[in-house]
């Protein structure tokens, strides 16, 4: 589970990632890929999303760029599910959708972009 605390601290280690998780979200959407982009923030390979290069940008976490379709398509999402995603999806041209994994499992959290 994560705390405020925590999400505090991630959007402090996340800071120098935000202009690319935000170009990459606009590319996602401008290309009509999805209209909801998720970011999957991880310190282990995972096989979901495409792999941002983050050669350039100092700090611990690696970052692929995904969508609720394949969230759906990969059952991370049920299909149950998916309007109620919708209806607590942020608004992506002001916060970033990210899919936090981490030791004892992941969550959904937003920061502003």
């Amino acid at each position: 589970m994560i705390t405020p605390e925590d999400s505090k601290l991630l959007e402090g280690e996340l800071l120098p990632y935000k202009g690319l998780m935000g170009k990459a979200a606009d590319v996602v959407m401008d290309q009509e890929v999805s209209n909801y982009p998720i970011f999957v923030v991880h310190q282990d390979e995972i096989s979901v999303g495409v792999p941002l290069d983050t050669s350039q940008v100092y700090g611990k976490w690696l970052i692929n760029v995904s969508s609720l379709e394949e969230f759906a398509t990969k059952q991370l999402v049920g299909s149950d599910k998916i309007d109620d995603f919708k209806s607590v999806y942020k608004d992506p041209k002001a916060n970033l959708c990210l899919f936090l994994v981490k030791e004892g499992g992941a969550t959904f959290i937003f920061i502003p972009r």
